[in-house]
């Protein structure tokens, strides 16, 4: 078998991650009430090392990572590039040659978009994004997990972006194109996604819509979906801010979507800016539920990964 890396959502295509889904629910609910340290009870990876670099800072990713390795019997360990030689200009791919001789496979989260291509290209193991500039795989598997168990139907589905074109909105289009739902993506003028996904979207059968206006974007939404304006990395101009304050999602906005529609956010969020507290605290939030999915979502791609699925 090829080695499987999920670098994007494509990588695995609609039919895998639907496996990935219905995988997560069923090990999700195998293990309900129990300690979340302890193994599953097939402890599937039992033995095998997840080895994950960190280039940019980390809560969930680094804590899902972990637990999922945990509960699927295996076991994870952490470089940064502060405490590794990738600090001190070791090359990305002599790092993924080593590497791929002592893990079975590499968790990447990083800045640019070729380091995780180059380490796929090297470490003969699988290679997983865990965030990079262009996109963000794992976390829309979680998202749509949440969904899933929210008893929303993807096919058709109507999702509303507020704020910027960034890596996560990405990968919701690429979701999209997989799933064939729509999305109508508000952003200020300048901060559009990159129209590659955008045009994969649409070519695939979904409705992609491009706006300015938050509330059209909103009307009659399935969900609503934000992120931070400011992403990790980047300087924080009040310019930006200014731009995108038409797109904070409060409870008037939410009011325009469907009654039983949801919100989520991959986190950290920063209340007060792109949502306002009513909403994150509200009773429409899934946001916690979306972290936690986070966890049964990284166990079934790596399962995908290791040709378990």
């Amino acid at each position: 078998m090829d080695t499987r890396h999920f670098l994007s959502l494509s990588d695995a295509g609609g039919d895998a991650l639907a496996a990935m889904l219905a995988d997560a629910i069923d090990r999700k609910a195998a293990r309900a009430g129990l300690p979340r340290g302890r193994a599953d009870a097939d402890a599937p990876l039992a033995g095998h090392v997840l080895g994950m670099i960190f280039e940019k800072a980390s809560t969930r990713t680094r804590v899902s990572f972990d637990i999922a390795m945990r509960q699927l019997g295996g076991s994870a360990l952490i470089l940064d590039s502060g405490t590794s030689q990738l600090g001190r200009g070791e090359s990305v791919a002599d790092t993924a040659r080593v590497l791929g001789r002592m893990v079975d496979a590499i968790m990447v989260r990083t800045d640019d978009h070729a380091k995780a291509e180059e380490l796929a290209r090297h470490a003969g193991v699988p290679v997983i994004n865990g965030l990079t500039d262009r996109s963000h795989p794992c976390q829309i598997v979680a998202d749509l997990l949440t969904l899933v168990e929210r008893g929303k139907a993807l096919p058709g589905l109507e999702l509303a972006w507020m704020g910027d074109g960034n890596n996560v909105l990405h990968s919701l289009l690429e979701a999209a194109a997989l799933f064939r739902f729509n999305v109508r993506v508000a952003t200020p003028a300048g901060y559009e996604p990159e129209m590659e996904f955008v045009d994969m979207a649409r070519a695939a059968g979904s409705t992609v819509t491009l706006t300015q206006d938050a509330a059209a974007a909103a009307a009659g939404a399935d969900v609503v979906v934000t992120d931070t304006w400011v992403s990790m990395g980047q300087e924080h101009t009040h310019n930006k801010l200014a731009a995108m304050a038409p797109y904070q999602v409060g409870s008037k906005l939410m009011a325009g979507a469907k009654r039983d529609a949801l919100f989520l956010h991959c986190l950290p969020a920063h209340v007060g800016e792109e949502v306002t507290e009513e909403v994150f605290e509200g009773h429409q939030s899934a946001v916690f539920d979306e972290a936690e999915n986070r966890i049964h979502a990284q166990k079934s791609i790596l399962l995908w990964c290791f040709g378990r699925l």
